[in-house]
């Protein structure tokens, strides 16, 4: 197996798993461990993976992107975590916008009932959770449905998110930086993103720490034009200031 066999198969593996260990590649590929650190090293300058201590995990692209179900399954204590804090910045909002995804979704499920709240999502599976509450209004955003995640996307839903004036918008992305602003790989979804964006009086991002200094294919914001960002405290106290500086309050949680 020669390099780029290497390392296309560590991608795959990365892909598969959401995570790659160097002492594991090494047994499996019969290779050094320096060996997969430099394939590694080479794969994160390409921008198809991120690297952590003893390992790495891939970047969302033009070609790859979790499913709703992957996502899951992974950092759900600090998701719902971040949703509860997100909920609590929700101040006198009454019309809501939520983004498709697994965070977005905690965020829908963390929200008051004991108040009148309407919810415009691109969701399904957002619109299910949240449909049969006393207090709560649901619009769910029609247009073509994508299996990956659920959600709706294409013109259909721009125009009916162009017609709204909403309070709030929770959005999510798959990347976030401080150079490159807010990335989607899909451009349908970066335009359902960019409209929720401009009917929203304010803004609120959430992720996880894994989304930042990520970039994906298409950008549909930038980070001063959010009010806050909450992710967890694997997101370095320093790392954090950099984009407090572009404008938003940065929670760490």
């Amino acid at each position: 197996m020669d390099g780029d066999e290497r390392r296309r198969a560590i991608l795959t593996v990365a892909r598969h798993n959401g995570s790659v260990d160097v002492a594991a590649l090494a047994v499996e590929l019969a290779v050094s461990l320096e060996t997969v650190r430099r394939d590694l090293r080479m794969l994160e300058e390409s921008g198809l993976v991120r690297r952590k201590h003893g390992g790495a995990y891939p970047v969302e692209s033009a070609g790859f992107e979790t499913t709703l179900a992957a996502r899951t399954t992974r950092h759900v204590p600090q998701k719902a975590r971040i949703a509860a804090a997100a909920v609590e910045l929700l101040g006198e909002a009454e019309t809501v916008f939520i983004d498709e995804g697994y965070t977005p979704q905690l965020i829908a499920e963390a929200l008051p009932q004991d108040r009148r709240l309407t919810v415009v999502t691109a969701s399904i599976t957002t619109a299910g959770v949240l449909a049969g509450r006393e207090n709560t209004q649901v619009l769910l955003l029609g247009g073509r449905v994508r299996g990956n995640t659920m959600a709706t996307v294409d013109h259909w839903v721009t125009d009916m998110l162009a017609g709204l004036v909403i309070d709030l918008a929770y959005v999510g992305a798959n990347g976030i930086s401080c150079e490159y602003g807010l990335t989607t790989p899909d451009p349908a979804v970066g335009h359902v993103k960019a409209q929720a964006m401009k009917s929203a009086r304010r803004r609120i991002f959430s992720g996880i720490h894994t989304k930042f200094g990520a970039v994906s294919f298409c950008r549909f914001a930038e980070v001063a034009e959010f009010e806050a960002i909450i992710t967890d405290t694997s997101l370095t106290a320093a790392e954090a200031q950099r984009y407090a500086l572009l404008g938003p309050q940065v929670h760490r949680v």
